[in-house]
């Protein structure tokens, strides 16, 4: 990966004044430039607008329990404090919305991201996307799933149609841009024709509303519904799946733009150089071995594919 801070220091540095003053930015938002084509945030131009937080604040996606969670990321944070050399607090976010909105103001330093709220993060609130986890051969990705409980008559996607669906959010990928694009593209099943949406907030409110009956349909990421079988959050037999989507990238894992260069760079390296013999995060990803250096470019092209496909545009408001 680029290191988007070098390229952008010697931008500034060799840029006459009146090309300095140019900043194109496609599809991100005025807030921000990209000089270097790579559709990411540059680094502020003005160092006096760096971060440089006496403590690093890392916050995960939105996720069923927070408390557990803290502690699944508990030897990695420990990794991250002793590469930075400053605390690091784990503060978990309770919503898509108030983690964009936290990284866009500068009070998150550290984020993890998920899947379908990375081209979002990026356009509106300055996240640049550095690693994601990566099994020995290859990038780690999960599947959408739409499930229904396990006693209900719907035993295919075309018995949708009449039903309403349970989402997670309107910037989930998984939990509502993909299910919706795939449902017309595949199955001629059009959102507010065909079939209504409720959106519950969360993945493990969609996974636990089926499981128990109060949903009759949902579409959730695939590996939450597994890890949370195997933490017994419930018994994995009480949900059925109807349908199973191609392989998608996972989390995106990252920082703000806005920080001080010589600590992005020091937070990229602690991803890169942590050994994964942690029992915490090994239980929840089995299949992920080490964290590996993104192209959000490259990477991301599916959602913002979908993204398009779904009328979204980051107009950031």
């Amino acid at each position: 990966m680029k290191l988007w801070w070098t390229v952008l220091a010697a931008l500034v540095v060799t840029a006459p004044a009146a090309a300095a003053d140019e900043c194109p930015r496609g599809a991100l938002d005025k807030a921000y430039c990209d000089r270097d084509g790579d559709m990411v945030a540059d680094q502020p131009a003005d160092a006096k607008q760096f971060v440089d937080p006496s403590t690093l604040i890392f916050s995960y996606t939105p996720i069923e329990d927070p408390a557990v969670w803290q502690g699944i990321w508990a030897r990695f944070l420990g990794h991250l404090e002793k590469t930075v050399g400053k605390p690091v607090r784990f503060f978990q976010i309770q919503s898509y919305a108030a983690q964009l909105e936290a990284l866009r103001s500068g009070r998150l330093h550290v984020v993890g991201v998920n899947a379908g709220s990375v081209p979002v993060a990026v356009n509106c609130a300055g996240f640049v996307p550095l690693v994601g986890m990566a099994k020995p051969n290859e990038l780690w990705g999960y599947t959408m799933e739409i499930i229904v409980p396990a006693a209900s008559k719907i035993t295919k996607v075309e018995d949708l149609k009449g039903k309403e669906v349970a989402f997670v959010s309107p910037t989930s990928h998984s939990g509502y841009k993909a299910p919706k694009v795939f449902l017309e593209r595949e199955f001629g099943l059009v959102l507010d024709r065909d079939y209504t949406a409720r959106f519950t907030g969360k993945h493990d409110t969609s996974i636990l509303g089926v499981a128990n009956g109060d949903f009759e349909i949902a579409a959730v990421a695939g590996d939450l519904v597994n890890r949370m079988s195997e933490r017994d959050v419930f018994d994995k037999s009480q949900v059925r799946v109807i349908y199973t989507s191609e392989l998608f990238p996972g989390t995106g894992y990252g920082v703000s733009n806005r920080l001080k260069p010589e600590l992005a760079e020091k937070v990229r390296q602690a991803f890169l150089t942590y050994d994964w013999q942690d029992p915490g995060l090994r239980n929840e990803f089995p299949e992920v071995d080490h964290f590996a250096a993104i192209d959000y470019k490259d990477r991301w092209k599916i959602f913002r594919d979908v993204d398009t496909a779904t009328g979204v545009t980051y107009d950031c408001k």
